[in-house]
């Protein structure tokens, strides 16, 4: 008989790990207070990445998950994923000449450019840098959409969705089924999946689980779609910015956002304004919206994957870069809940080293 497995949160890492179960043929119920696409992503940059400043063992899970997309996205049709490549120059150039150094002796494709060509790949850059560093393997998804196809495509193939149901309480019951408490139901599985993002700490804590996350916040920027600007991404020293599939430009101070400070509207118009004034051509660009998301991120900065100790049947999957890693995490998730194999890839990053 099939494995039932109940997976709470309907964010990029819950709809990438519903989608491999269903893959493998489990009975997936996905739970979500909301509709499919989360909370915090909708509010993600969006960035595909293996870069910067990452020790090696999370790179190589970084790379894998960069395959893992390529492959996804050859599986679910029109999945919004572009591979347009990166330019960064946010750091001192000795910085970033010692961390393209290390990344190319690891295998990845980085290349120092001088302005002359920073300008033919960025053509509407009002001023290029003298140095940059070129990525030009990396990519962006439309976080939101990318989510809810992910779901959407696991419902076809059999996934039950729950939208607005409010997770109370996990119930593991030792050697029995594990339940989950609603707001109104209670739902059985052989297995629970924890992909809440910034809730899982207080539903793993109704198990006795000591789940530490630091939850930043993280606000971007966003026009109103617009013609062609930006042919890559753009990690600059002001501003991190990109032009979404519908032709937004989206910018943070970072990929992972600004800080919002006391005026979340005020600090948006001014990230909109240095966005602006960084491209020519730009005359037209007008403002839309910010969004401000909270980034579920371990405390020590890296996933927490894996099973907590003395629970057999419960599944965590919280991290911050869940754009990046969605993919990989649903492929290693269901492989170890179905088949009880663990990638070596996952070693560092088990849910039980905060025990």
């Amino acid at each position: 008989m099939a494995r039932e497995v109940i997976v709470i949160g309907a964010g990029i890492v819950g709809a990438s790990v519903a989608w491999h179960l269903t893959e493998a043929e489990a009975r997936v119920t996905i739970l979500d207070t909301a509709e499919p696409g989360g909370v915090a992503t909708p509010c993600s940059f969006g960035w595909i990445n293996a870069s910067f400043g990452n020790p090696e063992p999370y790179y190589r899970l970084r790379i894998r998950a960069m395959a893992e997309w390529k492959r996804l996205a050859a599986e679910v049709a029109d999945l919004p994923v572009r591979w347009q490549g990166g330019l960064c120059w946010d750091r001192p150039r000795a910085e970033l000449e010692a961390l393209g150094v290390e990344h190319s002796s690891w295998g990845y494709g980085v290349r120092d450019l001088g302005r002359d060509e920073v300008a033919r790949i960025e053509p509407n850059l009002a001023q290029p840098p003298d140095f940059a560093l070129l990525v030009a393997e990396e990519g962006a998804a439309e976080p939101k959409a990318s989510a809810r196809m992910l779901v959407a495509d696991a419902q076809k193939r059999g996934a039950r969705l729950v939208a607005g149901a409010e997770v109370r309480a996990l119930h593991m019951g030792g050697a029995s089924r594990a339940r989950v408490e609603t707001n109104d139901k209670i739902f059985e599985a052989d297995e629970i999946v924890l992909a809440a993002g910034a809730a899982s700490a207080a539903l793993a804590a109704t198990v006795g689980i000591a789940l530490p996350i630091k939850t930043p916040p993280g606000l971007l920027v966003h026009s109103r779609p617009h013609a062609p600007l930006l042919n890559g991404l753009v990690m600059a020293d002001r501003v991190h910015m990109r032009q979404t599939v519908e032709g937004r430009l989206v910018a943070g101070a970072d990929y992972g956002g600004a800080d919002p400070g006391p005026d979340p509207e005020a600090t948006a118009r001014g990230l909109f304004d240095i966005m602006k004034s960084m491209l020519n051509g730009a005359e037209a660009l007008e403002y839309d919206t910010y969004t401000l998301g909270f980034r579920p991120t371990p405390l020590d900065g890296f996933p927490a994957l894996g099973r907590p100790k003395g629970i057999g049947n419960l599944y965590i999957a919280v991290t911050h870069s869940g754009i990046t890693l969605a993919p990989v995490i649903g492929h290693f998730a269901a492989q170890e809940i179905l088949d009880g194999i663990r990638d070596p890839l996952l070693a560092p990053y088990g849910a039980d080293r905060f025990d």
